[in-house]
């Protein structure tokens, strides 16, 4: 089967490999949609310290059932076979360490990843590993969600689970750094689950404002590049500031800008991590203790927000069809890479 497999930083290639075999506690699964994102971008440059090469990589993983291994279904109590569409978590948590059983699975001390530790999605076929189906991160795809649909919860999640952290309230005033794919899937959940009042949607790069402002319709966009973004988010706001701001970027620049702009007892998410060579930000300490503001990370996501994903995406609550603007065969999927880096389409997925 052909399958994309990196090797080094900047060493991806799409090769014949064997079909992989099913073991008696995994599934086999034909892979139908493996979207991408920035992190895959940060692979094929950086490469990644859990990243055992050679790897098939790709962890937004939809496809249909082809086998399932003989002890699979008495072993994890569940009722999967052939023909089942099935969608895959990326994070997967142990299950058995302090932080899994305080429920706090997206930050388990010994995650492991579909892409990292096991071949991910880029790829014909694809083994589910025992390590998901043993916390049940293996997601049956409701009957009026595409496998396209399916392939972006994994990322959706991960929105999810940042925003569970805020305590959003309606009527909120949000700010989103970030134009891409998950900056417009922080919108569509910000609205259709918090119903928050005005959004507005920050970036520098005024082509991807541009389209991702005819998707989403924030209430505004602001140029990063252009205008004083704080100044900006002030003016709009009163004076007061906002009262949520998610950073989806991985720009330093814009975690200070969400520290200055937040309203009194703002909430701040910083979704985007930065880079491992440049990881720290100037931070008024001040700021965040006179006006009593609450800073979050967002790592990733559990598995019980994957399932939530799918009932969003099923229910029309947040869409993401229209998100998902390039289809690429797995034969070009380097130009997925390409795609995302150049901001020219808002979500990338794969077809093998």
């Amino acid at each position: 089967m052909k399958a994309l497999r990196f090797y080094a930083p900047e060493d991806v290639r799409l090769e014949d490999v064997p079909e992989p075999g099913c073991g008696p506690d995994e599934i086999k699964i034909k892979v139908k949609n493996c979207s991408t994102c920035g992190t895959d971008v940060k692979i094929f440059h950086n490469g990644h310290q859990n990243l055992s090469p050679p790897r098939t990589i790709g962890h937004e993983v939809a496809g249909e059932v082809v086998e399932v291994g003989a002890d699979v279904n008495a072993t994890y109590g569940s009722d999967w076979k052939p023909g089942d569409r099935a969608q895959v978590i990326a994070a997967v948590p142990c299950g058995d360490c302090h932080e899994c059983n305080k429920g706090w699975m997206a930050v388990c001390q010994n995650q492991t990843s579909v892409g990292y530790q096991y071949d991910g999605g880029f790829a014909e076929y694809m083994i589910v590993p025992k390590q998901v189906l043993k916390v049940d991160g293996l997601n049956l795809i409701p009957d009026n969600v595409g496998y396209d649909e399916a392939s972006a919860a994994e990322p959706f999640a991960c929105a999810i689970n940042a925003q569970e952290l805020l305590g959003i309230e309606p009527g909120d005033t949000v700010v989103v750094f970030g134009a891409g794919p998950i900056g417009c899937m922080h919108i569509r959940i910000a609205r259709g689950v918090h119903a928050v009042g005005p959004v507005y949607l920050v970036d520098v790069n005024a082509e991807r404002l541009r389209m991702s402002a005819e998707a989403v319709h924030p209430e505004e966009t602001i140029d990063g590049s252009q205008v004083d973004v704080v100044a900006r988010v002030m003016e709009l706001t009163g004076g007061r500031g906002a009262d949520v701001v998610i950073t989806a970027t991985a720009a330093n620049v814009t975690q200070e800008q969400a520290i200055a702009m937040a309203a009194r007892n703002g909430r701040i998410s910083f979704f985007g991590g930065l880079p491992k060579t440049d990881p720290t930000i100037t931070c008024d300490s001040n700021v965040v203790h006179y006006r009593q503001l609450h800073i979050h990370g967002a790592n990733g996501s559990a598995p019980e927000h994957n399932k939530r994903a799918l009932a969003y995406i099923s229910s029309g609550q947040v869409p993401v069809k229209d998100l998902i603007t390039a289809h690429i065969p797995l034969e070009r999927a380097l130009e997925a890479f390409d795609l995302v880096t150049s901001g020219e389409a808002i979500k990338v997925t794969v077809e093998p």
